[in-house]
């Protein structure tokens, strides 16, 4: 019989495209992967992987076994979920994706009450920008993802992942004390020509958002830093150094050195729970729900 593990882990590189990236989504070292494969490889007297340049591929009978992989691990999931919901309770592995803020806003609020009362359910936590925790539980390696988008940039969903609003964030522009801006009651786009921003890198949601809104405010900015982290970001600023956009969700206390202003129009993002519509009748997906909302309905209240 073919060891359902190796059969995951040949699945994965199929899915990511190489050993290394497989060992990295399981939470694997490369070489572990490596020697799952080779086992697999004796179990079904098949070459599964050769060479090529500096990597390896998978051969056309490996391409083939991970298709009946992918199919195999959605019967097994499926069995799983069907056992799960006939016992009624949360049980089993939950991985929950966040993005930073919301990982140190939200989750600290959600996680004991999900805890304490599934002591059944093992719960993981990964922190993961909103793209990159989308296309993870669509792959089936996230289960719950807390994400957010804006109004100008929508996060766009395909129709096997389902969706719950958990509330809005409202973001202000933040600057250095000294700086020309600071004590103004609000300001816009146009107030902004020219400054020197700390943003999140390319490719990131926030960076898009902030592209976007300036350049439909004819204004260009220019992203002299490219931070990942807020708190870093803050840091700088309370150095003298730049600007920022920065939502109020796990912002914390600002230091002395920077203050916050209103941008107007007022910005905000709008945050979501995010799960494959699949599992919608898993238990543990439900606590999980229930509980981000909770946690943000208290933090909202507070």
């Amino acid at each position: 019989m073919i060891d359902l593990g190796r059969l995951r882990a040949l699945h994965a590189v199929a899915l990511y495209g190489s050993v290394g990236s497989a060992a990295d989504a399981l939470g694997y070292t490369p070489s572990a992967i490596s020697q799952q494969l080779a086992k697999l490889e004796r179990e079904t007297r098949t070459t599964l992987l050769e060479k090529r340049g500096r990597g390896v591929v998978l051969t056309d009978a490996a391409q083939e076994l991970a298709a009946t992989a992918s199919k195999v691990l959605e019967l097994v999931e499926s069995a799983e979920l069907k056992l799960e919901e006939q016992r009624g309770q949360a049980i089993g592995e939950l991985v929950i994706a966040a993005f930073p803020t919301a990982a140190r806003g939200l989750l600290p609020a959600a996680l004991p009450h999900l805890i304490d009362d599934n002591p059944a359910l093992d719960v993981r936590v990964v922190e993961m920008d909103p793209f990159d925790a989308v296309a993870a539980v669509q792959r089936g390696e996230v289960h719950v993802a807390v994400v957010h988008d804006w109004h100008n940039t929508p996060l766009t969903l395909t129709d096997d992942l389902s969706r719950a609003k958990l509330g809005t964030d409202p973001a202000d522009v933040l600057v250095p004390v000294d700086h020309r801006l600071a004590g103004k009651e609000s300001v816009r786009a146009t107030d902004l020509v020219g400054e020197r921003w700390i943003c999140q890198p390319p490719g990131t949601i926030c960076h898009d958002w902030l592209v976007r809104t300036m350049s439909k405010a004819g204004v260009e900015p220019i992203v002299a830093y490219s931070v990942a982290e807020y708190q870093t970001q803050i840091a700088m600023l309370n150095r003298g150094i730049g600007i920022g956009m920065i939502p109020r969700l796990g912002r914390g206390p600002l230091p002395g050195g920077v203050t916050a202003i209103p941008l107007q129009p007022a910005p905000s993002r709008r945050l979501y729970a995010v799960w494959r519509t699949a599992t919608a009748r898993r238990p543990a997906v439900a606590v999980a729900l229930a509980a981000l909302k909770t946690a943000w309905r208290d933090r909202d209240t507070a």
